[in-house]
């Protein structure tokens, strides 16, 4: 059992700083206190929840400087996206509570007695398993709707990120939350399943792998606990004959390095029509070629590194593999000498299926080019695959655009001549290996309560 958990800056391959290892009787204290501090904590006003939401939301601006070089320090991220990354939590808060007491209203339903209608309540303690890549919007996605809903929660961070899981806690408790409504755990991954079995969870949501998410659903499955997952995704955006080809080149190479390529929701292939696949495949290449990789503390620079040398590795051998099966390196794509867990950004074309480039989740700052027929053989392509997180579709009929998005295209959030990307005034997740349930939105405030009936005769 590991009793330290090391943190090490990406950008430099050094370590910054161990933690110990929550030992069992802290956490046992941690998860009594989550109970009692919820039974109270049900009984506030949705005002009470609202104002304290807006407190953190306060902290966060406050903070954010701090924050974001903290993050970046610790995962690797552009300095300047941590600080986009630490606002768009501070307004997913305000969101919720502003709208958090009407998505939780009673809702009168007629019936034949003297009253019903649906009421819902709290679950309890919440488990949330949260990721690097993120490591303030996954959480403050999650921690905004569970106790704007009269939960608590208990924050299992991603390894890599333990400064931040501690500075979120700090953060919220600075806006004078009641202690217990939020703890973090720092814990490896391996005890994560006698935590879900624990009596005081409630229930969990997980972002993060699919691997991770078959055990963690595994887990709660035993316990009949409420879970929500999110996993990974390989996005796939179908370029067809009509569409405006230098903007959709700027939209989906931006979407695709965003975070260093690190994201589940990332644009990750280009399914492009014959017609245009030569030129389109052009203006990718010429727009990942100038792309900054550096320093992520530095101004300038669009790309950082990733987040660890083992993923970068795995980057590589994917693309290495897909090569090897017949795909074509059109540019980029190394590991470059020096120091950090830093990979060249790329494109490759001619991929086919069974290639890795093709089938599985490539998690950095790789384009992906897959030809198609037509229209048709796109959105075939586009679909076959295991994973259904996001999708989209580029042309210049917006009307065809909306058809293939709604009816077609399969996947949770299906956009039209933008990159998928999380708003908290809607609905996010998947289907198929990407997870099920929702974050975000009025269905992402549902899913941590019990919808309750009451009847009157």
């Amino acid at each position: 059992m590991a009793h330290l958990l090391t943190t090490f800056n990406p950008a430099t391959g050094k370590e910054i700083a161990s933690y110990p290892v929550h030992d069992p009787t802290k956490i046992e204290l941690s998860l009594q206190l989550a109970v009692k501090t919820q039974r109270e904590w049900l009984k506030t006003s949705m005002e009470t929840r609202a104002e304290l939401l807006k407190n953190i939301a306060q902290g966060l601006r406050k903070e954010k400087e701090y924050l974001a070089r903290l993050a970046t320090e610790e995962m690797g991220k552009p300095l300047n996206q941590s600080r986009e990354e630490v606002e768009k939590c501070a307004r997913t808060l305000d969101f919720y509570a502003e709208n958090g007491a009407a998505f939780l209203a009673d809702e009168d339903v007629p019936t034949d007695a003297v009253k019903s209608y649906v009421s819902y309540r709290p679950l309890g303690v919440v488990l949330a398993i949260m990721p690097w890549n993120f490591p303030y919007w996954q959480v403050f996605r999650a921690l905004g709707p569970i106790i704007m809903a009269g939960n608590t929660m208990i924050l299992k961070h991603a390894s890599n990120v333990c400064g931040c899981a501690l500075a979120i806690e700090k953060v919220v408790l600075a806006a004078k939350t009641p202690k217990g409504v939020l703890q973090t755990v720092l814990i490896p991954g391996s005890q994560v399943g006698a935590l879900i079995d624990h009596p005081a969870i409630a229930a969990v949501t997980l972002t993060g792998s699919t691997e991770a998410g078959r055990r963690v659903a595994e887990a709660a499955g035993r316990n009949l606990k409420k879970s929500v997952l999110e996993l990974g995704g390989s996005d796939a955006y179908v370029i067809m004959e009509d569409a405006d080809l230098e903007p959709a080149a700027d939209v989906l190479v931006k979407g695709r390095l965003v975070n260093s390529g690190q994201s589940c929701v990332a644009a990750k292939r280009f399914v492009v029509v014959k017609a245009v696949r030569k030129q389109f495949e052009k203006l990718v290449k010429d727009r990942i070629m100038a792309a900054r990789t550096g320093d992520p503390m530095k101004q300038d620079n669009t790309v950082g590194p990733m987040a660890r040398a083992d993923l970068r590795q795995e980057l590589h051998d994917q693309v290495t593999k897909s090569i090897e099966m017949g795909a074509k390196l059109i540019c980029g794509c190394g590991i470059p000498a020096g120091d950090g867990y830093y990979y060249t950004p790329g494109v490759l074309s001619g991929v086919k299926k069974g290639m890795p480039a093709y089938n599985e989740e490539l998690f950095g700052p790789v384009a992906v080019i897959i030809e198609a027929r037509d229209t048709a053989d796109a959105i075939r392509i586009a679909n076959d695959s295991e994973f259904g997180l996001g999708s989209g579709v580029f042309t210049a009929d917006r009307a065809v655009g909306e058809e293939i998005a709604k009816n077609e295209l399969e996947a949770g959030s299906c956009f039209v001549n933008d990159f998928v990307h999380s708003d908290p005034r809607l609905p996010f997740g998947g289907v198929k290996k990407s997870g099920y349930g929702r974050e975000l939105g009025v269905y992402g405030m549902r899913e941590f309560v019990n919808i309750k009936t009451v009847y009157i005769k």
